[in-house]
């Protein structure tokens, strides 16, 4: 047994967060929810190639606290499985290896891609999901399905990362079992904190990696979480060299990317619209509704909000022929204007997680890229990382990550070793 923070959804659960948690956080985090804390079954290592993890430190994401407010889509619902361990966000050290690990040894610290692949699934070859046999696992095709690999007497359940699956336990625990596959060593010059944020840095990797060529012209980056601090380390540490706006809503978020490499910084509203005009563009008014806009704009926008405020602002924001990058978890937005993506002739795309990257004419894997850029660069980025708490203080934890205007959260972490 070990002490975990563990997740379910059940229909009561769902209807008291649904009417009660605008009134009350007990009603998402507390009693009246799906969350508990406590101990939970612990389970053996599956076959010969997997290992057992002490978790060391652990991130709360923007994600997480979405899914236990219930303000996500119930869209993704069909690619977890509960009652499940939560945390995705992982660093942790081996504890225990099978016979057949040669990727990691008993004592090393390591980064854990919690993407759920064929392979741990207990498919190989021929039987792997065209995701999964280029390297792009995060967007398996047999999330939503059983596998066949064995875990505590049962088949693996249906999944699509670790944090959300019942079978395999997440980072807000003591203790948890990985593939050796999912496994990414982290060097000595790397901090605890650091190291815990190989996991977000890799989303923002991922998505710079594949927005090259980068051209010359601005980039904005929409936000001022992890995610969107992330995206403007990775878009430097990946080559870009123009002019890079960093849309922010507090000062030291701001601060934050200005050491991560933006050129500038600037709050939503009219510092935002100062930004587009001196890109060159002319703005128009409509008989009815919000300005528009026509010349200039950003090439290359990344949208790490995704709601309805920030969508409609990249879709106005960006040049003929921009692009629009989606990282934040846009779910079901009502009245969103898509005129501008035909009018315009942009590109909208989202980026799912990480995975096997071209990288300095070769191949990589995105946590490897970003564990071997954050040496390279030396970046600050532990800088984000604002609270630690113990795993016992979740519920104050959640809180804090939920409630970033009165905190002065950026990135929240649960260390199981405190308390």
């Amino acid at each position: 047994m070990m002490r975990a923070v563990s997740f379910n959804v059940t229909i009561p659960s769902y209807l008291i967060g649904k009417t009660l948690g605008k009134v009350t956080e007990a009603a998402v985090f507390g009693g009246l929810s799906g969350v508990r804390y406590g101990e939970v079954a612990e389970p053996g290592l599956p076959g010969s190639d997997w290992v057992r993890l002490e978790v060391l430190k652990a991130g709360i994401c923007g994600s997480d606290i979405g899914n236990l407010t219930l303000k996500s889509s119930p869209a993704m619902e069909p690619f977890g499985s509960f009652p499940a361990v939560l945390g995705h966000e992982i660093l942790a050290r081996v504890v225990e290896v099978g016979s057949s690990v040669r990727r990691v040894e008993v004592g090393q610290r390591v980064a854990v891609d919690p993407g759920v692949s064929c392979t741990m699934r207990g498919f190989a070859g021929a039987q792997q999901c065209a995701s999964c046999s280029i390297g792009l696992c995060s967007t398996c095709g047999r999330a939503g399905d059983e596998g066949e690999t064995i875990i505590s007497g049962q088949p693996i359940r249906r999944g699509m990362t670790v944090g959300y699956h019942g079978s395999l336990p997440g980072g807000w625990a003591e203790r948890m079992i990985a593939h050796e596959s999912q496994l990414f060593l982290v060097d000595d010059a790397l901090s605890d904190r650091t190291g815990a944020l190989i996991e977000p840095l890799a989303v923002g990797m991922h998505a710079a990696l594949r927005s090259r060529p980068f051209g010359t012209g601005p980039a904005l980056v929409l936000g001022s979480g992890p995610i969107a601090l992330g995206v403007v380390w990775a878009l430097r540490a990946a080559g870009f060299e123009g002019e890079l706006v960093a849309q922010t809503r507090r000062s030291h978020e701001a601060q934050i990317a200005l050491a991560l490499g933006a050129s500038s910084v600037i709050s939503p509203g009219d510092e935002a619209r100062e930004a587009l005009v001196g890109t060159g563009a002319q703005a128009y008014m409509p008989i009815v509704g919000a300005e528009v806009y026509a010349g200039g704009g950003f090439p290359l926008i990344f949208d790490c909000v995704g709601s309805g405020e920030t969508i409609k602002q990249a879709l106005r924001y960006a040049s003929v022929r921009g692009r629009i990058v989606l990282l934040g978890c846009a779910a079901e937005i009502p009245k969103l204007d898509l005129t501008f993506v035909w009018a315009r002739e942009l590109e909208v795309k989202g980026f799912q997680c990480y995975g096997e990257e071209e990288w300095r004419g070769g191949t990589a894997h995105t946590f490897q890229i970003t564990h071997d850029m954050l040496i390279e660069t030396g970046a600050p980025v532990e800088n984000m990382v604002t609270h630690i708490f113990p795993l016992g203080e979740y519920r104050d934890a959640l809180s804090t990550a939920a409630n970033r205007r009165k905190t002065g959260s950026v990135k929240v972490l649960l260390d199981p070793s405190l308390g």
